[in-house]
């Protein structure tokens, strides 16, 4: 979601800073805190997740591809390491609809393959049938451990990780542009 559908809002070093976790993955160091230390680190980033998708902004070329997507009768879903709270507030900020939604609250976050293998069978899709879009490293990583397509945005960026994606694109207007030439 963040990163691909919205504009990046949220200010990771600064919520690792008040988890206190210094550079350590958010979600894989919540899972090793104790109880209570989880409860108050929880509470730091639900806030921030939740200002953050007040406050979002569509990424250029959105609305057209979940429109083209539905047109089309393209099955979608949106897997997201965020809670189903803060991707409930950006879906109902911009009106979206999404058949399907994963959060973290569903399943084991990406990198692992388990929230795509979980979108596949709530959509009645199989993977080999499918597309993961992502702008980062995790959404690439776990598109391969499940053997999907991968399609990674760039956002003009250098790739700056070891897993190769299938398809390359800039943007959303990059991808819908992809997705129209696409053999149906």
């Amino acid at each position: 979601m963040d990163g691909t559908l919205t504009e990046p809002l949220l200010d990771f070093p600064r919520i690792k800073s008040e988890m206190g976790i210094g550079d350590h993955p958010i979600l894989e160091s919540l899972a090793a805190m104790e109880p209570d230390e989880r409860r108050a680190a929880q509470s730091v980033l639900d806030r921030h997740e939740e200002e953050a998708a007040a406050h979002s902004t569509l990424n250029r070329g959105c609305r057209e591809l979940l429109d083209w997507l539905a047109a089309m009768q393209v099955k979608s879903a949106l897997i997201t390491r965020n809670s189903l709270q803060s991707t409930r507030t950006v879906l109902s900020r911009h009106c979206l609809h999404i058949e399907v939604l994963v959060t973290r609250d569903d399943a084991a976050p990406k990198p692992n393959p388990e929230p795509l293998r979980l979108a596949c069978q709530r959509l009645e899709v199989i993977p080999a049938d499918t597309w993961m879009v992502g702008d980062g490293v995790f959404d690439i990583e776990a598109g391969l451990a499940a053997k999907i397509r991968t399609v990674w945005i760039s956002h003009g960026r250098a790739r700056r990780f070891a897993a190769e994606p299938w398809r390359q694109v800039v943007d959303l207007p990059a991808l819908l542009r992809m997705l129209e030439s696409a053999s149906w």
